[in-house]
């Protein structure tokens, strides 16, 4: 009987989304959205990965790319008196109709209410400032130093690439997914990303991991599973190699009682090693 198939999918392992110590980061640095417990959940990821890695066919690795003038991010942003939006401030079409939150270009406030009145009828986000964050060439952008090394490890044993995925480099749409941008326009990197999803579909197993459990990661599951389909049961959600935005805890746990529902699975970085560990 050939072996199965598994692949893991690392969504956004990127320094900007961890909760790095002082001496795990250059001085003078800081993460720009910390999650807490990601750094701890990397340092298990990468212990996965060492353990592991053999049992893995595939690893996949998205990276969430922005631009420093982004649709989400209070560059973009303005207050109808002139103020400055402030990180975590969620805006609404009517908050942009009314003229209290403003694109700073006048000429993007059609397409603006365009977008957020597309983002509210689809019901999954309402949309959220967030501070600049994963900004391309910067060290936030980058794959936090243990997982990096792992993967390092994993692809010289294996004489195989990880596999790396940009999502968010267009500045008119959230990003979450790595699958599809929450509003897909006409570039196609905010479309489905078909290429993703054929190498996923062919996979036995999918490990997940990642951050944050309860936006990048819950959006690309939820993609990953609708497509599925009936074979969501391939799915596999390593829950201490995730962790939620501070506040948005409930929405993890949502997240993962509806993927258990669905058929996934959860797992422990420890129940992983026991199981596929060599």
């Amino acid at each position: 009987m050939p072996l199965p198939r598994r692949h893991l999918l690392v969504i956004d392992p990127q320094n900007d989304f961890c909760d790095l110590p002082p001496d795990w980061r250059p001085p003078g640095v800081a993460p720009a959205l910390p999650v807490a417990g990601a750094h701890a959940d990397m340092l298990r990821l990468a212990e996965v990965i060492d353990a592991a890695g053999e049992a893995f066919d595939a690893i996949t690795v998205t990276l969430d790319s922005h631009q420093r003038i982004d649709i989400g991010h209070p560059t973009f942003w303005i207050r109808g008196d002139g103020s400055a939006v402030t990180p975590f401030t969620q805006v609404t079409a009517d908050d942009v109709r009314a003229g209290r939150i403003v694109p700073r270009r006048e000429d993007a406030r059609g397409r603006v209410v365009a977008y957020l009145d597309a983002l509210e009828a689809a019901g999954r986000y309402t949309h959220m400032v967030w501070p600049v964050h994963c900004e391309i060439g910067s060290w936030g952008h980058n794959i936090h130093a243990a997982v990096l090394a792992a993967c390092d490890r994993w692809e010289e044993r294996a004489l195989r690439n990880v596999d790396k995925v940009i999502k968010g480099t267009n500045p008119w749409t959230e990003h979450y997914s790595a699958i599809r941008a929450e509003v897909p326009n006409d570039d196609v990197s905010t479309q489905a990303n078909m290429v993703l999803l054929s190498s996923l579909a062919s996979a036995d197993e999918i490990f997940v991991a990642g951050e944050a459990a309860s936006h990048c990661v819950k959006a690309t599951v939820e993609h990953v599973a609708d497509a599925l389909g009936a074979s969501v049961r391939k799915l596999v959600l390593i829950e201490d190699c995730m962790s939620p935005v501070g506040g948005f805890e409930s929405q993890a746990r949502d997240f993962f009682g509806a993927m258990r529902q669905r058929g996934a699975r959860t797992m422990r970085a420890a129940e992983v090693v026991a199981q596929l560990g060599r």
